[in-house]
């Protein structure tokens, strides 16, 4: 009878990878091994830990790209638009809103001012359109957002619509 794998078996195979796994495994430095009987100085060495992540309020501009109706990206980095909140996708007229974002942002380049905020991992930031234009503005004109005025202190609510604020609820802020 002969084999069907040649000379190598299917031992031979488990058994070679399983040499290759542990031998690539201990060739790899561990940070937590110390070699001396001492315990390392720490003295030295300063850590700062913070509650909130220090986020850069430099602002930075860039095509983006539309996760929901208050939620972009740009350069791989999450931007809250802020003093807005827009229906999630899952709730109705959420599909609505992220498409009226990206009917406003699509080809433009957005400029972004971070507030130094984060909430979900995500930065807080008011963003403008090429022509000055504010983009949570726009999306409560259109009736795709409402004001936030705990966080935007009132600065959208003269622009909402009626039909905007019967149909969209206020819903937590996140």
């Amino acid at each position: 009878m002969t084999n069907l794998f040649g000379i190598f078996s299917i031992k031979r195979i488990i058994r070679r990878k399983i040499r290759k796994e542990v031998k690539r495994a201990f060739s790899r430095p561990n940070p937590t091994y110390n070699p001396s009987p001492q315990t390392p100085n720490l003295s030295n060495q300063t850590t700062v830990k913070s509650e909130t992540p220090v986020v850069d309020t430099q602002p930075f501009s860039g095509k983006c790209y539309v996760i929901d109706g208050d939620t972009i990206a740009i350069r791989r980095t999450k931007i809250r638009i802020a003093g807005i909140n827009a229906p999630e996708l899952d709730q109705p007229y959420g599909q609505k809103s992220k498409w009226g974002m990206v009917a406003i942002c699509k080809g433009q380049i957005i400029s972004v001012y971070p507030t130094g905020e984060t909430t979900y991992d995500r930065i807080v930031a008011t963003c403008y359109l090429p022509d000055g234009r504010d983009i949570g503005a726009e999306l409560i004109k259109q009736g795709l957002a409402l004001d936030s005025p705990k966080f935007s202190g009132g600065k959208y609510q003269n622009l909402e619509t009626e039909e905007a604020r019967r149909k969209l609820t206020r819903r937590p802020y996140r």
